[in-house]
């Protein structure tokens, strides 16, 4: 396949000899890319003409294929600070979608948006707000857009209008937040007018959250559910027109209490007698708790996509869903009312005068115990790990087995391991995503499609910027064992293609005349260094050290636009600061070419 003419000159990018993919599900085949102005000019059995400014990736037994796009992650403060979001680049990611779960910061204030991503997202309360308040120069989408095309990004971006956000803009923080206030009918009408005003700017959609585990920050509203939460369905239904009507998508998280509101997203989503809608909900997963839950999550979709014609999708973590915790500060915690006590206490004396009470540690007992309560997390101290404590002898021990060693109670074993650690007592644990053949089953599942890694959230609890890698993994191991889950092909297709088309952005493919967003992938590099533990110190927040993955050998190199910006376990020079190769992608919208360089991120006091 070969398009264009080859210049004196030469191109500005020469890949040779890797098994290219071009994001379709077609089988690779080895070709030589030539790239000049950040498109994907030929594809070639020949040799390509280089010249002297030409850069050569070699790439021979090495496979190349289209970035990866990860469809959730909470970047929408981080990237204000550190635009490069390399965590997401060395493995592979070129397009990131923020402002999911209801969260985005496009119309709140800077203290408004601190106090609803914080506790949610388990991001430093203090940072979030200085990014957002140093780096505020817009009052709506299209501005906000701008403000981004203004930073030197590191991938491409792109995102959701958080219903959070809206409503909290329209009607104050507070109002927004009681459960006893509706919006008026001009309250409704504002909502709307801000809600296409974002899809006018190229945002791809709505996100909301029904779940009411998940808490505000600050001091003003602290411990209430975030204001989507108190939506009534009539306000969906509106919202839900209106992405109808567009041909957007809703982002949805529903209530993990009751979960009757999935069938509520999975009807609005059906095109029987109308035009459907795109909804994609967290999230198809195999937890621990509820080992029955796998099996709803295809019916569900053949019921809303087969049956209802419609455009359903679950969103799935391909990889074991593992967490860890420092002390009590995890958000399974909010699942029960004992733990969002503890959880609404910031300061660590009044929290520990909480733990130590005996009234308090029958609540948490009667919580920890109850058989039949909604639930994700386990609540089995027995399967967990000390990973870091000051006692040494703790350490690869679980939290169970100290227990059963002193003739404690596990929850009398947590407690006091808070009371008397505090924050350096570290812990792991398994949710969910721990059986292959369940995970192998779910990824073929129609209607279920690669998400959640929550990448820029949960900093001290979790880190699967390469879920992408984890995938492949896999499907290369089950293929060298003889149990093959897929063709590589339809593998990278999940990881890339149909979550462009999907979402209906400029992104996931490889062809002759995209645009060049590449990871070059060397499948010897697919060890058991991907499953490692990793931490480094994030600048961005004050050198807070976060869980990252080091997967270097598997992602050789990572390019957006054309330009290699990750090689061989090193960014360029100015990556981040002085060299801009992402842009914001609009939805429905194509973008070709390199993005110009920009400038230096938004100062940021530590």
């Amino acid at each position: 396949m070969t398009s264009g003419v080859d210049h004196e000159t030469g191109y500005d990018l020469v890949v040779r000899g890797g098994l290219w993919f071009d994001g379709s599900g077609a089988p690779g085949v080895v070709r030589n890319l030539g790239i000049r102005d950040g498109v994907v000019e030929v594809a070639s059995t020949d040799e390509l003409l280089v010249g002297p400014d030409t850069e050569v990736v070699d790439a021979h037994g090495k496979w190349v294929l289209p970035g990866f796009i990860d469809t959730h992650t909470h970047y929408d403060a981080e990237v204000l600070v550190g635009p490069g979001l390399s965590e997401s680049v060395r493995h592979g990611v070129t397009t990131v979608l923020m402002g999911n779960c209801s969260l985005s910061t496009v119309y709140v204030n800077a203290l408004d948006g601190a106090d609803l991503f914080s506790r949610v997202e388990a991001l430093p309360r203090d940072h979030v707000l200085r990014a957002l308040d140093s780096a505020r120069t817009w009052s709506s989408p299209q501005e906000y857009v701008d403000a981004l095309d203004k930073l030197p990004l590191g991938p491409n971006v792109t995102a959701f209008i958080g219903h959070s956000d809206v409503r909290a803009s329209v009607m104050g923080l507070g109002r927004s937040t009681e459960p006893a206030v509706s919006p008026s009918r001009a309250e409704l009408a504002a909502i709307d007018d801000k809600v296409n005003e974002a899809l006018d700017a190229g945002f791809l959609g709505v996100s909301t959250m029904t779940n009411p585990w998940d808490k505000m920050d600050g001091d003003r509203y602290r411990s209430r559910t975030l204001p989507s939460t108190h939506a009534s369905w009539s306000e969906f239904r509106r919202l839900h027109r209106i992405l109808r009507r567009r041909g957007r998508v809703l982002q949805a998280v529903p209530n993990l209490n009751t979960k009757y509101d999935v069938a509520f997203f999975a009807l609005a989503s059906t095109g029987l007698g109308r035009r459907p809608m795109k909804a994609s909900v967290l999230a198809a997963a195999d937890t621990k708790a509820e080992r029955w839950v796998n099996r709803i999550f295809g019916p569900i979709a053949y019921a809303a996509n087969r049956i209802g014609k419609g455009m359903f999708r679950w969103q799935h973590l391909p990889t074991t869903f593992e967490v860890h915790s420092d002390g009590i500060d995890l958000v399974v915690f909010e699942e029960f009312g004992s733990g969002r006590a503890a959880l609404h206490l910031k300061e660590e004396l009044g929290r520990n005068d909480l733990l130590k009470d005996e009234g308090y540690r029958r609540w948490f007992r009667e919580d920890f115990e109850k058989k039949f309560s909604p639930r994700v997390w386990h609540r089995d101290f027995d399967d967990t790990r000390i990973t870091e404590c000051p006692d040494e002898s703790l350490v690869g021990r679980s939290i169970g087995e100290v227990a059963r060693d002193n003739n404690l109670h596990p929850v009398d074993t947590f407690l006091d391991l808070v009371v008397e650690h505090g924050r350096k007592f570290r812990w792991h644990t398994v949710i969910a995503n721990d059986r292959e053949k369940v995970a192998n089953r779910l990824i073929r599942t129609p209607g279920v499609t690669v998400g959640f890694s929550d990448a820029g959230a949960h900093l001290r609890n979790m880190a699967f910027y390469n879920f992408g890698i984890c995938l492949l993994r896999r499907i290369r191991d089950n293929e060298k064992r003889g149990t093959p889950v897929m063709p590589l092909g339809e593998a990278i297709h999940k990881l890339t293609g149909e979550l462009g088309d999907f979402y209906g952005i400029d992104a996931g493919h490889l062809r002759v005349g995209d645009r060049a967003d590449f990871v070059v992938i060397d499948p010897a590099g697919l060890n058991d260094d991907v499953d490692a533990y990793h931490e480094a110190a994030m600048d961005e927040f004050g050198g807070l050290s976060r869980m990252v993955n080091r997967n270097d050998d598997a992602v050789t190199a990572t390019a957006v636009a054309g330009k290699v910006v990750f090689r061989e376990g090193s960014f360029v020079p100015g990556y981040g600061t002085s060299i801009g190769t992402g842009r914001f992608l609009r939805a429905g919208v194509e973008e070709r070419g390199p993005a110009p360089v920009r400038g230096t991120p938004v100062a940021h006091p530590l």
